[in-house]
């Protein structure tokens, strides 16, 4: 996975008033757990643009006082009117202790029922999957270059090592659908 350098500094008081004044400064109060122990601290608002308007999925690395976590973005909360990032939860990650995430799939390949006229339809943006944060790719890469109309590919149909998908078996990922246009088309030939 990418890793993205994020700076802080530890909160001195914690609460809805210490929250307030810290997001007036322009700053976010944010929480880093999973570790020995929960840690408090605030970041600056604009920080959180390379993490949060991309669909890829990042390891953190948050400095804290010039201590150094690996962590992922768990939680994060908005304000319902202005979209600005009220509090953050990140979960601090090792490379000896499985995590959950959610990764972005990308679809490769032409598809030969889309040469027929057929229409793609991705139903899965993200999958989410547990694993080491080593063997976590950036994307989940789908060859879609065998798919015929009618055919689709579930996540069960999916095996990367020592990865194992949460969503369900059964669920389509994407698949190759008739056109409306193609259907008519080979109606008028037939008649």
């Amino acid at each position: 996975m990418k890793t993205v350098s994020l700076s802080g500094s530890l909160r001195e008081g914690v609460g809805k008033k210490d929250a307030k004044g810290i997001r007036y400064q322009g700053k976010v109060p944010c929480v880093l757990y999973g570790g020995k122990e929960q840690v408090h601290f605030t970041t600056d608002a604009t920080s959180f643009k390379a993490i949060l308007f991309t669909p890829e999925t990042f390891v953190i690395e948050i400095d804290i006082n010039n201590k150094k976590h690996l962590a992922i973005l768990k939680d994060i909360q908005y304000h319902p009117v202005s979209d600005e990032v009220l509090h953050a939860d990140f979960y601090e990650v090792s490379n000896d202790k499985p995590v959950v995430v959610s990764i972005p799939v990308k679809l490769t390949g032409t598809s030969p029922g889309v040469i027929r006229g057929g229409k793609l339809k991705l139903k899965f943006n993200k999958l989410k999957l547990k694993g080491l944060i080593s063997d976590i790719p950036d994307y989940i890469n789908i060859d879609v270059s065998k798919m015929n109309i009618g055919q689709n590919i579930k996540v069960k149909d999916l095996e990367f090592e020592n990865l194992s998908f949460l969503d369900m078996p059964s669920a389509v990922i994407t698949d190759v659908r008739t056109a409306r246009g193609v259907v008519a088309a080979d109606e008028i030939v037939a008649d």
